[in-house]
């Protein structure tokens, strides 16, 4: 037998389908969700890699800077150790320049003549000294414009005194040393 149920029963309503806006929201918003995670990290990431750099730069500028003031440093102390030597060899050629003078001084020395103060300032040499005689002072003068060795001479002064009642003459003389 066929069974027939007329009561009206209960039935299940379909689902109504999501509208299509919806969908497409839903779908948009997780799309620029995501975009804009990846977009974080991404720029994050750089962002970490720039201050590693930033910090590797500024270390390494240190150093640099380090390693310049050791060469200025260097280039400093190089340069007092030069001046240094130039003076010792200058000092070390002009060791002999009294020594010479002296001796041309001594060669060029009439009888009758004695020296009493001889200075050397650079080039310039001062003589102060006595004679009995002026022509023994003029012969002397002559002889020193004579030599090879003294350029520019000058007798400054010369005039008679009395030492112990014996009559002389005392001179003061420059004269300049030639390159």
């Amino acid at each position: 037998m066929i069974k027939v149920n007329l009561l009206p029963g209960k039935r299940k309503k379909k689902a109504k389908p999501l509208p299509s806006f919806l969908i497409a929201t839903i779908f948009i918003t997780l799309g620029t969700i995501i975009v804009a995670a990846y977009l974080v990290f991404f720029f994050n990431s750089r962002l970490s890699a720039k201050k590693d750099q930033f910090t590797a730069n500024e270390k390494k500028i240190a150093e640099l800077k380090a390693r310049i003031k050791a060469v200025e440093n260097f280039e400093q102390r190089n340069k007092t150790f030069k001046q240094r030597n130039e003076i010792i060899e200058q000092l070390s050629k002009n060791k002999s320049v009294p020594v010479k003078i002296l001796d041309e001084v001594s060669a060029l020395l009439p009888n009758g003549i004695w020296l009493n103060v001889m200075t050397v300032s650079g080039e310039v040499i001062n003589l102060d000294g006595y004679g009995f005689t002026n022509s023994d002072i003029v012969s002397f003068v002559d002889s020193i414009k004579n030599s090879k060795m003294f350029a520019e001479v000058y007798l400054q002064e010369s005039k008679s005194i009395e030492i112990d009642k014996i009559p002389l003459y005392t001179f003061k003389l420059t004269f300049k040393l030639k390159a």
